[in-house]
């Protein structure tokens, strides 16, 4: 079951919505031509809606004025030699209250009023006889151009010698192809011709109109000299003054063919999870997001050792400088604005710039893939839009990020162990310098104990405790070595997983979301297009 039409209030907003959404992508004079029609459509609907404006149009000697004398009944356009040409438009009206803003906007300045309407349904019918469509005046052609956009319906008055004018056709009635359902094909003049010969020009006449896409159009031979066919074409008229659609019918048309010319900007599909995760792990590679994990790791081991070597050799690590203070990602100073601070990374390379910029290029060309080149190249432009800032403010997230730098619990009981360990160890060396050297000075020797049993029988007690102890301290200093190089891959992974997820947080406002809107903008004119068109 197809959908039902759109109503003109669901049109016109369709066309406002393409050309605010479809700004910057649309050719400028297109979006200039689709903003005149909104406001001329603004403008004709708070106008006396109840009036239905016809315009008489021709190319010179087609009998416009006459024709419209013959319908009237009386000669309110003078003809022939009085007025051999047509320079102002003429509106004939029946009722004319209510109609004098309109005519102002239309800038239909002669007027003439009527009592008897031409058809008993037309007396709200404003019919206006219009400067030749051919004029040798430039100023006639472009009241009778401007006039052929803001009628609400049309008449084309042809004559059998000049039916067939490409001109006419081509540069005339053929643009307003699309308003068939409100457009009248007049052949004036037949009876000029043969009744065989009339037949034959009016089949002619109709198969170029249709090729002209007028499909629906009406074609009415007439004679304004001897008014054969006039009443057909009074009821005619009387048939669009009638209808109430008329007008809408008309500025449908319009919106339906200015939104034929715009192109379509596709439908792409939803932005790829894959793609945003390769977006933000090449982006976080070029920020330094390895690097800083890494240092992140190193600083533990490097803590660890300090915290947990044995102590007499331990102290030598604290000569280097610790890997994440030298990032400026140490323990932050007591006052320090997290909003403000920043690392003291080395600014991008030019290959991390690069590998950068290729990264969001080829985000942005990936996510555009289903629409037009222009939208395309308007996504890129969005993406590479955030280039310039997005180095900075990748550095403040990292700076930002809670990394894993603190210690562990167990770094204090192996310290304690440690420095038991250097007190036994220096005990036993002292006891045994004592039994040594108190002699020397005439002091009494010290007693030497030794082990009375097992293995180690005969062994010294405080030698034993001093090998011991450098023993037990270097053990505990390896043991502690290899577990801290296991923590420090744990903390390098934790590190690497926070510092992406800032990463992704500036990545998905800088560059996913201006192009997932982007994307957006085009999905919108594109449903908006189908609305107009249809």
């Amino acid at each position: 079951m197809s959908a039902a039409k759109p109503t003109l209030d669901e049109r016109i907003a369709a066309l406002r919505t393409v050309t605010e959404a479809g700004a910057g992508r649309i050719p400028s004079a297109i979006t200039d031509e689709a903003r005149a029609l909104l406001r001329q459509a603004e403008a004709r609907r708070s106008r006396s809606p109840e009036h239905t404006v016809v315009g008489v149009f021709g190319a010179t000697g087609s009998g416009k004025s006459s024709l419209v004398n013959a319908l009237v009944g009386e000669d309110v356009a003078v003809a022939h030699v009085r007025r051999p040409t047509t320079s102002q438009p003429l509106a004939v009206t029946w009722d004319a209250s209510g109609s004098t803003e309109l005519l102002d906007w239309l800038d239909v300045r002669e007027r003439v009023e009527r009592s008897t309407p031409i058809d008993k349904r037309a007396s709200k019918l404003v019919l206006v006889d219009l400067p030749d469509v051919d004029s040798v005046e430039a100023s006639n052609r472009a009241v009778a151009e401007r006039l052929a956009g803001q009628v609400d319906a049309l008449i084309w008055v042809v004559d059998p010698q000049k039916y067939a004018d490409d001109v006419l056709h081509a540069q005339f009635i053929a643009p307003h192809a699309r308003h068939a359902a409100v457009t009248l094909v007049v052949l004036n003049q037949v009876d000029l011709l043969s009744p065989a010969d009339r037949t034959a020009v009016v089949k002619s006449l109709q198969a170029i109109i249709e090729r002209d896409g007028l499909q629906r159009a009406r074609v009415l031979p007439v004679s304004a000299r001897t008014l054969e066919g006039i009443d057909a074409l009074r009821t005619a008229i009387g048939d669009l003054a009638a209808s109430r659609a008329v007008r809408d019918a008309r500025l449908t048309a319009d919106v339906q063919t200015l939104a034929a010319r715009i192109d379509d900007p596709g439908s792409p599909p939803r932005l790829n999870a894959k793609n945003t995760v390769r977006l933000r792990d090449q982006v976080g590679t070029a920020a330094g997001v390895e690097i800083v994990a890494s240092a992140v790791a190193r600083s533990y081991r490097k803590r660890a050792g300090q915290a947990t070597g044995w102590p007499l050799v331990s102290w030598i690590g604290r000569l280097r400088a610790d890997p994440l203070t030298r990032l400026g990602l140490g323990p932050k100073r007591r006052g320090d604005d997290p909003e403000v601070h920043r690392t003291s990374m080395p600014l991008l390379s030019a290959g991390a710039q690069a590998g950068m910029s290729m990264a969001v290029r080829a985000f942005a060309d990936d996510a555009a893939s289903g629409v037009s080149a222009p939208w395309r190249a308007s996504v890129r432009t969005t993406a590479e839009q955030a280039l310039d800032a997005l180095p900075s403010e990748l550095d403040l997230a990292i700076a930002r990020t809670n990394l894993p730098a603190r210690g562990s619990w167990w770094w204090v009981l192996v310290g304690i162990v440690q420095w038991v360990t250097v007190v036994a160890g220096l005990a036993g060396a002292l006891w045994l310098v004592g039994v040594a050297l108190l002699p020397t000075f005439g002091l009494p020797a010290l007693l030497i104990p030794t082990v009375e049993t097992g293995p180690l029988e005969g062994w010294a007690i405080p030698t034993l405790l001093l090998i011991a102890a450098v023993l037990v301290g270097v053990l505990l200093g390896l043991l502690s070595a290899a577990l801290s190089a296991l923590t420090a891959v744990g903390r390098r992974r934790r590190a690497r997983k926070r510092l992406l997820t800032s990463v992704d947080e500036v990545v998905q406002r800088a560059v996913v979301a201006p192009v997932s809107a982007a994307l957006d903008q085009a999905r919108e004119v594109s449903a908006a297009l189908q609305v107009a068109r249809r």
